[in-house]
């Protein structure tokens, strides 16, 4: 079969590989829609993910798709299921598994190879973050599953609610699902990003209030309020009960708390290169009653919310996905994006 391969820093080659043989526990998922990620962009550009993939390895982890294939052990299924799948699963045995914190699994095994024709679920995610779709459920809107369980993750955390006024940092992906989501949840939500298209984006899901950063070095703290006012609720100067930084940036990280109201909540979603640090004000922090958290991956739980959320029609790929690309212009892709193409996220077509 054809796959994408990583072998380091900015080298991928579509390659006809040899399909692994299956294993007792086992399927193999036929691919009808991958997507690309920011992560997958971060991984192209190092080489590898210390956690999630060594080189040479097939990559990708969006994915969606039909049961080809299934090993002696599994029930529950049959061929021609359609499904999707987590890119990860838990152990179910440490201290973080048994105390519901199953996104810090000491032992998450890792899927990685969804650009490619076809993909082998280990037995483990088979048992427990493999999911049938609805009849109706299309592929491309199923295959977004994941990163919205991470943003779900992030809501339930930063214990979003109607009525709040929330400020998303970032206007990739990922910040737009938090603006699908808070908007839903009957948030008024303002948006500070970069690129006219991707605003427009933030816009259509639900943005009351959005600015376009593109140019710019500093972000305008001091200089915006929500979209929304309530006349029975003084919050301050700043008004953001919840501000989301789903940048990655320290910057961005360190404007973060400046934005939110007395008592308020900032979610570092975004992750930050490794090795770099922030300086935070202590007084403002302390004196403000600060909420500040972060928030990681995600659990079998918030995969299942989130498949929820998109078979509701609240998350639809229509509102994401703004490109196509056949599996063997991959490696051209993922240079443009590298190179800082505007894209939202992009339909990898696995096979021609």
């Amino acid at each position: 079969m054809k796959a994408a391969v990583l072998y380091g820093k900015e080298e991928v080659r579509i390659e006809e590989i040899e399909p692994a043989q299956l294993k007792p526990g086992e399927v193999r998922v036929a691919i009808e829609a991958a997507l690309t990620c920011g992560t997958d962009l971060k991984v192209f550009k190092r080489g590898y993910h210390a956690k999630m993939i060594v080189p040479p390895a097939v990559f990708g982890h969006e994915l969606a798709g039909r049961i080809s294939e299934i090993a002696h052990g599994v029930s529950g299924w049959e061929i021609g299921a359609r499904v999707v799948v987590a890119n990860s699963a838990p152990c179910g045995e440490c201290f973080f598994c048994k105390n519901q914190q199953e996104n810090l699994c000491d032992d998450l095994l890792f899927l990685n190879g969804a650009y490619a024709e076809s993909i082998v679920v280990p037995a483990r995610l088979v048992e427990k973050n493999l999911l049938r779709l609805n009849s109706g459920t299309e592929f491309r809107d199923a295959a977004l599953t994941e990163p919205l369980a991470c943003v779900v993750q992030g809501v339930e955390d930063s214990r979003l609610r109607a009525g709040q006024n929330v400020l998303v940092i970032g206007a990739g992906p990922i910040g737009l699902m938090f603006v699908a989501l808070a908007k839903h949840l009957g948030c008024a939500v303002t948006v500070i990003g970069r690129g006219e298209k991707r605003l427009q984006a933030a816009r259509r899901l639900g943005a009351e209030t959005t600015i376009d950063q593109s140019g710019a070095n500093l972000l305008p703290v001091g200089e915006i309020t929500s979209g929304r006012q309530n006349p029975d609720l003084d919050r301050g100067a700043n008004n953001f009960d919840v501000v989301i930084e789903a940048v990655g940036k320290p910057e961005t990280w360190e404007a973060a708390v400046k934005f939110v109201r007395k008592g308020g909540t900032v979610n570092f979603f975004g992750g930050c290169p490794s090795g770099t640090t922030v300086s935070l004000d202590t007084a403002l922090i302390h004196y403000s009653n600060l909420t500040l958290l972060a928030s990681f991956h995600h659990t079998p739980r918030t995969i299942r919310r989130a498949l929820e959320f998109i078979e509701a029609g609240v998350v639809r790929a229509a509102d994401f996905v703004d490109g196509e690309c056949a599996l063997s212009q991959l490696p051209n892709l993922f240079k443009t994006m590298a190179e800082g193409n505007r894209a939202v996220k992009t339909l990898i077509r696995v096979r021609e």
